[in-house]
């Protein structure tokens, strides 16, 4: 008997709210309209508060209400998981109003929206180049902003997400090896690592996972000269041996030495003497 009745409450409450929410829409009165829209955002129904909101800013155009219903609907849709969505309206609001009440929050929260809306590392990366993009606008725009320090926190989340993405695609070029069906004419499995290994550390030089890369270069040269043939396998040799000694100089404590050092001994016919207090200093 209590279930039912409070099945019946409940559906008496939704019937109820419905009923105001379709008269909120005959509504033709805007301020009436708005802060129903607020009220439906406040309670958490973002769904309600965006059509109405829609509808606000075309009727209130050239108001206050008209700005406000904009960055409130961008609000709504942030809130409410649809980053795409919000990302558009908080755009269009500081691209609208470059003098606005919001305009510094709106900058902000499109960087947040993308930032939302960026892919694992794994998938294609658009979206995280354009959420970076977004908050350097941000910080360019605003140097002195009370938010700079949460929006240059979020783009070194993003860089993160973008040197793991390159991470994986360098190891799975090693991993790949000597396997030819993905290559072009010429083209290595071996070479392809070391290039987007270089260019990671290239771009993102102070990464936690320079040491990764590294070594995925020193591993790769020395597999590429060993697969080369004799014509080319002499000066591979040797640019794997040069590449050796500039790991060993840099990461001279690193997990990975004995694995480089036993890549140095196997290619000891190419070595040539050197001076090893030169090499250290």
């Amino acid at each position: 008997m209590k279930q039912t009745l409070l099945i019946f409450l409940l559906a008496l409450v939704a019937f109820v709210s419905c009923n105001d929410y379709n008269n909120v829409l005959k509504s033709n009165d805007l301020s009436y309209r708005y802060e129903a829209a607020k009220q439906y955002y406040y309670q958490g129904d973002y769904n309600q508060a965006n059509t109405l909101l829609v509808d606000l800013i075309a009727a209130a155009k050239g108001t206050n209400q008209a700005e406000e219903s904009l960055f409130l609907l961008g609000l709504s849709a942030y809130k409410g998981r649809d980053y795409e969505a919000a990302a558009t309206y908080f755009k269009k609001y500081y691209e609208s109003y470059p003098r606005g009440t919001y305009v510094e929050e709106a900058h902000l929260y499109a960087g947040r929206a993308l930032y939302a809306k960026t892919p694992e590392p794994r998938l294609d990366q658009t979206d995280t180049y354009t959420a970076i993009t977004e908050l350097r606008d941000f910080i360019e725009a605003y140097p002195g902003s009370r938010y700079r320090a949460e929006a240059e926190k979020i783009i070194f989340e993003l860089q993160d997400k973008l040197i793991e993405k390159e991470f994986l695609a360098a190891k799975l070029y090693y991993d790949l090896g000597g396997y030819f069906g993905n290559c072009g004419s010429g083209e290595s499995n071996y070479q392809a690592c070391i290039i987007t290994a270089q260019n990671a550390i290239n771009d993102y030089p102070y990464t936690p996972r320079r040491e990764e890369f590294a070594i995925l270069i020193l591993k790769s040269k020395f597999e590429l000269a060993a697969q080369s043939i004799d014509s080319k396998k002499e000066e591979r040799y040797h640019a794997a041996i040069d590449e050796y000694y500039g790991f060993t100089n840099e990461f001279p404590d690193s997990k990975f030495m004995p694995k480089a050092r036993a890549l140095f001994d196997s290619a000891k016919a190419y070595s040539t003497p050197v001076d090893t207090a030169a090499v250290e200093k």
